[in-house]
């Protein structure tokens, strides 16, 4: 049977995806598109599977059936050093910076796949590894500036607040230029300032750059508020699937499983 031409191919796909550790079912069957240039949300209660399903996606963890397409191309034997080649880059719950380095510095290690450099190059200083460099640095200011972390380029990381930190870890992830950027609960620890901060920087990301996001957050509002597709998962099992919309249309969905009002949520 022949594709229809005119149907779109979502840059991400999971097909009856099943996960378990030991005796522990972690996900079950679990199936959902993400289409190009979209803000998806990944939402659930604690334990609900979330952070597997991105450590699957990254590559981290393999599935015991189902399976992984990206840009329509089945992945098999994949693995988390694949990752960054297929252009899927992603953030942490916990902090993975480099403390003791600069802002600048930390956000260049996200180019290292962009480099052109060679350790013969390097050593002999060849023009065309001094040029490289340049580009390199261009980029990531481009970055910086993106972001609002020009005035902070040149600090310590590990001096730096918590939301700044946080700041710093997406525009590393940026760095690479990903087709796909998994945010894991990119709000967890923040004050309510720092929410509307990364709030509009992840719309800025999205909108300028093209950036399709997949991201794991709890603060409902936000989700609602910017995320053209929400999937809900309860127990390693998809429960919804659909628009801010629609899902806000099941209150029993928020309510049974979220355990909150429908009404918190409104946009």
């Amino acid at each position: 049977m022949m594709s229809n031409p005119q149907e779109t191919i979502p840059l991400l796909a999971l097909k009856d995806i099943n996960l378990s550790f030991s005796t522990s079912q972690i996900l079950h069957r679990l199936s959902f598109d993400v289409q190009q240039g979209e803000i998806c949300a990944l939402i659930g209660p604690n334990g609900a599977g979330k952070s597997s399903v991105i450590n699957i996606i990254n590559g981290l963890y393999q599935p015991d059936q189902g399976q992984l397409f990206f840009e329509g191309h089945l992945l098999k034997g994949y693995r988390a050093k694949d990752a960054p080649h297929l252009a899927i880059a992603r953030t942490f719950q916990n902090l993975a910076l480099f403390k003791k380095m600069s802002v600048l510095d930390n956000v260049l290690a996200g180019r290292i796949l962009k480099s052109h450099q060679s350790l013969w190059g390097v050593l002999l200083q060849l023009p065309s590894i001094q040029q490289d460099e340049i580009e390199q640095r261009s980029k990531v200011e481009h970055i910086l500036k993106l972001l609002d972390l020009i005035q902070w380029r040149n600090s310590v990381v590990g001096t730096l607040s918590y939301g700044l930190q946080k700041r710093v870890e997406l525009a590393r992830a940026l760095a690479s230029e990903p087709k796909l950027l998994l945010l894991d609960e990119p709000m967890a620890g923040m004050n309510a300032q720092e929410k509307r901060e990364i709030t509009a920087f992840i719309l800025k990301i999205n909108k300028r750059l093209g950036t399709t996001i997949l991201m794991i957050e709890h603060d409902l509002p936000v989700v609602m508020q910017i995320s053209d597709h929400v999937v809900v998962l309860d127990y390693g099992k998809k429960i919804a699937d659909g628009t801010p919309q629609s899902i806000q249309a099941q209150p029993e969905v928020l309510q049974v499983y979220l355990g909150i009002d429908v009404g918190q949520v409104a946009v």
